[in-house]
């Protein structure tokens, strides 16, 4: 078992919690979920261009964690744009349940 999930700081929301390629309904299409902390890290980093050593800081997580959540968060949006699948922004952090 791995060691528990410090809480985050979450402090930027999404224009919007849905993105879908125009044409086709949802329900024909595949879905990719992008959570919150994920969704802040590429908010910081590429939105804002902090280093990401300040955005680290600015979540309260390791610079490392902070990697991981860029790298996955942009896989996501990619695998969204590359595949016409519709990118669902969490509003919620599951790790501060």
């Amino acid at each position: 078992m791995g060691r528990p999930k410090l809480p985050r700081n979450i402090c930027g929301r999404p224009a919007n919690s849905c993105f879908k390629p125009n044409g086709v309904p949802m329900t024909q299409l595949a879905e990719q979920v992008l959570d919150a902390d994920e969704f802040e890290a590429m908010r910081l980093v590429d939105g804002q261009g902090m280093q990401q050593q300040q955005a680290a800081l600015a979540m309260n997580v390791s610079r490392q964690t902070l990697a991981n959540l860029v790298k996955s968060a942009r896989f996501k949006v990619t695998d969204c744009l590359l595949n016409g699948k519709v990118l669902l922004i969490s509003e919620h952090n599951d790790i501060e349940k």
